[in-house]
């Protein structure tokens, strides 16, 4: 069976405005990093709008509702926050985020692929269950996750997120979620200044394994390896999402972790190990941060070359 990978033109069409680190470009260079002869198995598929009843799994009403209602006129912008910008096509785009993974979690539920890859934004994992926040709109993943669970069937669902900025979305969203774990590396101290080690939830499993400024590869492998990975094996996901944030890359600009680039190729592979013993290799993976074009696109090269067995 083969990876998919799964976006929309439309992704490219949200515009934050000029200098926002979360850009169109970023996008643009996955995919074009992905358009390599090395990657022509991957399957291309088009993400579809996530459905009401999709979002409402993780969201309440009166946020989706906010966020579908707030999209302005062609050339204007909606500032839910500072950093949290709505455009004309800022809706479709985040419906087609959230979609995406749940697209692939449908095609890696009935065996139609091995795993999956959504190259999408705007990303999810700091939007909260009633909340948008630090770029996010709808939680991707947790959406995901959700569905995986409510759909499919699974009992025992995870996510893991290594974004250098914790998953406070995902972390609030199922926080009280019956089988769910969720699980993230980041770097503490920064925004959005949750994710404390002692944060291990209700009734859904929380793992939160903050690092210092200026972490490097052996460290954070280390603690990846001894804490994180350690801890989602004890729990025994039978499918696996992955918030496959890549900015604790060195060259990123907006945090102070010293990944490199095959750091997140070894993360990668760590996960997939855990997959293959308890979730029959169930794996979808959802793009988060990285704001370095340049590091990103090779981060996420590497992330795919996990997820194809390369």
């Amino acid at each position: 069976m083969a990876t998919l990978l799964f976006t929309h033109p439309v992704c490219l069409k949200h515009d934050t405005g000029d200098y926002h680190p979360e850009c169109a470009d970023r996008l643009k260079a996955v995919l074009a990093g992905l358009e390599t002869e090395e990657f022509s198995l991957l399957q291309r598929e088009e993400a579809p709008q996530a459905s009401r009843e999709h979002l409402l799994r993780a969201h309440c009403p009166h946020h989706v509702d906010h966020v579908l209602s707030s999209v302005p006129e062609p050339g204007e912008f909606f500032h839910i926050d500072p950093d949290t910008i709505l455009s004309y096509q800022s809706g479709d785009a985040a419906l087609r985020s959230a979609g995406a993974g749940c697209a692939a979690v449908d095609a890696v539920a009935t065996k139609q692929a091995r795993n999956a890859f959504c190259a999408v934004r705007p990303p999810g994992h700091h939007a909260e269950r009633d909340a948008a926040m630090g770029f996010c709109l709808f939680n991707n993943a947790a959406v995901a996750a959700l569905h995986a669970r409510d759909a499919h069937g699974f009992k025992r669902v995870a996510i893991v997120d290594f974004d250098v900025h914790h998953g406070n979305g995902t972390q609030h969203i199922l926080w009280d979620e019956p089988g769910m774990f969720y699980a993230s590396t980041h770097q503490e101290h920064a925004y959005p200044n949750t994710g404390l080690a002692e944060e291990t939830g209700g009734v859904g499993r929380m793992v939160n394994v903050p690092l210092p400024a200026g972490c490097a590869s052996d460290d954070f492998r280390q603690a990846f390896a001894d804490m994180l990975v350690y801890k989602l094996r004890e729990f025994a996901p039978d499918f696996l999402i992955i918030s496959a944030g890549f900015d604790a890359h060195a060259a990123d600009p907006l945090a102070h972790l010293r990944l490199k680039t095959s750091d997140f190729k070894w993360a990668t592979e760590q996960l997939l190990e855990v997959a293959a013993e308890t979730a029959d290799n169930r794996v979808v993976s959802v793009l988060e941060g990285g704001y370095d074009i340049e590091a990103l696109a090779a981060s996420v090269k590497e992330h795919v070359r996990a997820l194809m067995g390369m």
